[in-house]
Order: structure tokens, then sequence, then C-alpha cells
């Protein structure tokens, strides 16, 4: 079993930044994806941006050029550095990795931590 745990959520006017960090309580390195979801009031969850186990990135075309994931195997660490901010970027951010575990993959979450950017 890992943990997730999200940090970094917080108050933000807009075009302002955020930084959250997603820190495992065991190695990542075997996780195939990790990615940071959002779920806005009324709303279902959605993909903001994922990474790969090589390094490959994958956004949600409306952060595209503003947020920036990234990933440290050697930390057990995924962070997602946001800027240029908008009210719309408003929700409870998620951490998730995914893994294979036989005979399946498994999903792992966080907590969750709020953003909140006011206009």
């Amino acid at each position: 079993q890992v943990q997730l745990v999200e940090s970094g959520g917080g108050l933000v006017q807009a075009g302002g930044s955020l930084r959250l960090s997603c820190v495992a309580s065991g190695s990542i390195f075997s996780f195939n994806n990790m990615g940071w979801y959002r779920q806005a009031p009324g709303k279902q969850r959605e993909l903001v941006a994922q990474i790969t186990k090589d390094g490959r990135t994958n956004y949600l075309y409306s952060v595209k050029g503003r947020f920036t994931i990234s990933r440290d195997n050697a930390k057990n660490t995924v962070d997602l550095q946001m800027n240029s901010l908008k009210p719309e970027d408003t929700g409870v951010y998620y951490c998730n990795g995914v893994r294979f575990e036989k005979p399946s993959f498994r999903d792992y979450w966080g907590q969750g931590t709020q953003v909140t950017v006011t206009s």
C-alpha cells in the first residue's frame, strides 16, 4: 500500500501561481502514470496533467502552457506548478498514481487539496 499526500493548495488571485506537491509513502518508481486531477463543485473529476514513467506529459487543453507537471522518482514526489491561474481553475486537486498489480491496474488517490482562484 502506498499513500499519497498533497500539499500546496490555497487561495490566490487570478494571475497568481501555486505549486502543488504530492509525496508518496513508498516508491513511485513502479507507478506507470502519476497525475493530478481536479474537481470543481457540481462537476466531474477531470484529468489536469499526467506524467508517465519515462517522463512523457499530457495536459488538459485549458491548462497547456500554464501548468507544468514534474516527477522525481528518487524523492517519490510529483509536483504541479500552476501559473497564470484563472477562477475556472478553482477546485479540489487530487494526486493520482496508477500501478499494475496483478491482475490489473490499480489507482491510488490522495485526499485532495483545495485551490481557490479569485477574480
